[in-house]
């Protein structure tokens, strides 16, 4: 074990914890970030509910749909951790900090390839997941696609501008699941 992984494993709880998240990516770096991923999307779907539940304080009062935090845990653990950590191995290599323009570069992959693939992924897994048809999936597409990938982009951009650049790479699939635990809360408190 590393001197630093030592002393954060005699420290109180949160540091021994650090160093045991920090001894799994270095052991098991895809399971570890699918794990990650597959955990805070379910506590963020249920985030959202706690605080979607709690703005409609009058109306009936309604159990969890338990069915949601599932298939975000499924589709974080199958998708969302593997894939992103794949990702920005890759981003890494076809762009070194050495490469002129890399930190614009970086960005224009995330925003204009990654990002309208992965939420056209999103919207057809959940879709499955949730059991509904190929004509249900296209009226989903329709309806909400291009408005979600707009606010992707205004919401996102800045973020994946300093997760792809600043936040070391073993660490960027975490830095993004826990910024989309606050966004799924942010979406559920606007939600009208």
């Amino acid at each position: 074990m590393s001197p630093v992984l030592s002393k954060l494993e005699s420290g109180p709880l949160p540091q021994k914890l650090l160093a045991r998240y920090l001894l799994l990516l270095r052991l098991y770096p895809v399971l570890t970030k699918a794990v990650t991923s597959a955990l805070l999307s379910a506590l963020g779907s249920l985030l959202s509910q706690i605080i979607e539940k709690s703005r409609k304080k009058r109306g009936p009062s309604k159990s969890f749909d338990l069915g949601g935090p599932l298939r975000f845990a499924t589709y974080g653990f199958l998708f969302t951790g593997p894939l992103s950590h794949y990702f920005y191995l890759y981003l890494d290599q076809l762009f070194p900090p050495d490469v002129p323009f890399s930190i614009v570069k970086r960005l224009l992959v995330d925003r204009v390839i990654i990002a309208p693939a992965f939420l056209l992924l999103f919207f057809y897994v959940m879709n499955v997941l949730e059991g509904k048809d190929t004509s249900a999936f296209m009226k989903r597409i329709k309806s909400s696609y291009w408005p979600a990938l707009k606010m992707n982009w205004k919401v996102w951009t800045p973020i994946q501008f300093v997760n792809v650049n600043y936040v070391p790479n073993q660490f960027r699939v975490l830095f993004g699941n826990l910024v989309a635990l606050f966004w799924f809360a942010y979406l559920a408190s606007v939600k009208k």
